[in-house]
């Protein structure tokens, strides 16, 4: 298949995660439900989340065993499955086949969409900011059905770019990730991703996350210790330290890790954290979550008095290109000339170039504040191409997975691990 050179047309739906605050309340339409709504809508979202979960444990792990990622990983998989829910809408055919069997869809096209609503409705609720947008082309046609969607059920806005001059409309597009995301994502769209001529669409989104713990840690507390990475090196790192205490911890284990939770302060996110028990690994780690055993672990945690040892890291990702990863879990037709996005402007010349990725984390005494972006690129197809003692000891020593996932729900939106918390 030939390829354009970097730039022509381009459709990119971009995912910020970073602030969640509190979150306790639901809804499946844009207008507030009853407490007896409420409760009932939230079921069908958490039926609906073995969808987000699923792919987000399929695509961790197809990033995760590239031999190009060996240092700390982190992403939105929340922001991932959504830039590819919205493409999704404008698939026909096996391409949009393909791409349901990717994420995992189960329902029909309507109560998907329904259910994305949900969710989007759900994190704007008290202190979450989220946010869509679709920047065409001045003059590009967009189907109206497709807008109609967009601005449904992802409430997208729709702003006309002046794509002749790549410059000021990649400004104009990045001003608004930097916005929405408190300035902790820059330059997702490059100039040179923008085709002068052949550019017609780009579509975005947003979500900010900034959680203060439940209980935080005390700064005093917080000391030089050593950490060991996969490769052996041992290293001093700044970990924080919250032992000896009264407060109780959602907690369980398996013969291959320890799973803890550290939730947020007033809000439904928590992070969970993955670590491996002596003579298992990371990898032995994600080899074993899927979206029944998430679950499951999640079921079968009990509180009890933990010693807690946890670093501080912050994690600036590159921009990763989801492509390889996409196509090896099944939907290599959307990124071919065979592609078929006619639900998007009523003609099968587009397809998927790139899929792109940028995330940052950083956790500390107070919290965490994350940020993450995605992007699809759409150009035209012609013109180119357990403890001994009575209190467990959770001592994040050593490489670990983590989540943050809004916990009413069970929805992951944030996914990573760490490595070397000094990279």
């Amino acid at each position: 298949m030939k390829f354009l050179s970097i730039g022509a047309l381009v459709a990119i739906a971009v995912i910020i995660g970073a602030s969640f605050y509190v979150v306790t309340n639901f809804d499946s339409e844009i207008a507030q439900p009853s407490n007896s709504e409420e409760s009932s809508n939230v079921g069908s979202i958490v039926d609906f989340n073995d969808s987000v979960n699923g792919f987000a444990f399929d695509i961790y792990r197809e990033m995760y065993n590239d031999p190009n990622n060996s240092g700390n990983i982190f992403i939105s998989p929340y922001s991932i499955f959504t830039a590819l829910a919205m493409t999704y809408e404008g698939a026909r055919n096996i391409t949009a086949e393909e791409m349901r069997n990717v994420l995992n869809i189960e329902q029909d096209n309507g109560s998907f969409h329904k259910y994305m609503q949900g969710l989007y409705s759900l994190f704007n609720k008290n202190n979450v900011s989220t946010a869509n947008a679709l920047w065409p082309r001045i003059g590009f046609h967009l189907l109206q059905s497709y807008v109609n969607i967009i601005e449904t059920y992802y409430g997208g806005r729709v702003s006309e770019v002046d794509y002749s001059n790549p410059e000021k409309a990649a400004d104009i597009i990045n001003s608004w990730v930097e916005n929405k995301t408190n300035n902790l994502i820059h330059d997702l769209v490059p100039p040179n991703a923008i085709d002068p001529d052949l550019t017609m669409l780009i579509l975005t989104n947003a979500i900010y996350f900034k959680g203060i713990w439940k209980i935080q840690f005390d700064d005093d507390n917080t000391t030089d210790r050593t950490f060991t990475t996969s490769s052996g090196k041992k290293i001093n790192v700044s970990t924080m330290c919250l032992t000896n205490t009264k407060n109780l911890f959602n907690y369980t284990e398996t013969s291959k890790m320890q799973i803890l939770e550290l939730p947020y302060s007033d809000s439904n996110i928590s992070m969970l954290i993955f670590l491996p028990k002596k003579g298992y690994t990371v990898s032995d780690v994600i080899d074993y979550l899927n979206k029944e055993t998430f679950s499951n672990l999640i079921n079968s945690m009990s509180e009890e008095k933990v010693d807690i040892y946890l670093p501080k890291f912050e994690i600036k990702t590159p921009l990763y290109t989801l492509n390889d990863y996409l196509i090896d879990l099944g939907m290599p037709t959307a990124f071919s000339d065979n592609a078929d996005f006619s639900g998007i402007d009523g003609a099968k010349d587009l397809y998927i170039s790139k899929v792109l990725h940028k995330a940052f984390i950083e956790v500390n005494e107070e919290g965490t504040e994350a940020a993450a972006a995605t992007a699809v690129i759409m150009p035209l197809k012609y013109g180119g191409g357990s403890s001994s003692s009575s209190r467990i000891i959770f001592d994040c020593n050593h490489p670990f997975l983590f989540v943050i996932y809004h916990k009413k729900t069970n929805t992951i939106l944030f996914m990573g691990n760490v490595n070397d918390p000094s990279e």
